[in-house]
């Protein structure tokens, strides 16, 4: 009913006794286990009294029969505890031997185990970013300064203007082409089109700069 711990006991004496309690407690659940599976294939007919007789909850010494059923002897890890496995005893065995592979190398608790195992599963959830194929579009500087000017008027992001605009003339080019449905995501976009519209009229002053667009070396503008 108790554990009467002479007085005076060295600390090593403690902590050396305090690991072979936790392994006592620990081998008694794969003790327990195991004797549920010998009674169940060996006395199916007194099975049920058996389990009474321990004192346990039904559902507590199934859950011990099953990870012992899923975890033979020889798949047994000593280094980790029973809880470890029954972390993994309902996946097939090829993903119980990696995770116990990686929790013994690791010296996981089985905390960080679990937590692991958190992680994996939200990563398979997680549907795979599709990652569009982006192209480079070779612009004459001056036509660019031009383009800056006209954004800072605006008072927008210059990467801001340069899409509504070439989105607002895309929309507008296929509505005259007589195929509204084509543009259904960019008709989502009037109050921004409204702006790239009129950011059209830039000042007048920046119109020179238009006709020397093509004297000036290109840049480079990722699209």
């Amino acid at each position: 009913m108790g554990l009467q711990i002479p007085t005076g006991m060295a600390y090593d004496e403690w902590e050396r006794s305090g690991r072979q309690l936790a392994g006592v407690l620990d081998s008694s659940s794969w003790w327990l286990g195991d004797w549920l599976v010998y009674g169940k294939d060996h006395y199916t007919d007194r099975y049920q009294r058996g389990i009474r007789s321990v004192g346990l909850s039904y559902q507590t010494l199934r859950n011990y029969a099953w990870v012992a059923r899923r975890f033979g002897h020889a798949r047994r890890r000593p280094a980790l505890s029973f809880q470890h496995h029954a972390e993994l005893a309902s996946m097939p065995v090829e993903e119980q031997n990696f995770w116990l592979d990686r929790a013994e190398e690791r010296q996981w608790t089985t905390k960080q185990l679990r937590g692991a195992l958190r992680v994996a599963r939200r990563g398979e959830q997680q549907p795979q970013a599709r990652t569009e194929p982006s192209r480079r579009l070779e612009v004459a500087g001056s036509r660019l300064q031009w383009w800056h000017k006209a954004a800072e008027q605006l008072g927008v992001d210059f990467e801001q203007w340069v899409m509504t605009t070439l989105d607002s003339a895309a929309a507008n080019a296929l509505e005259d082409l007589g195929a509204p449905e084509a543009c259904g995501e960019i008709s989502g976009l009037r109050g921004i089109q409204a702006l790239a519209a009129s950011g059209a009229g830039v000042p007048e002053e920046n119109a020179r700069s238009e006709r020397l667009a093509e004297q000036a070396p290109p840049v480079a503008v990722g699209a």
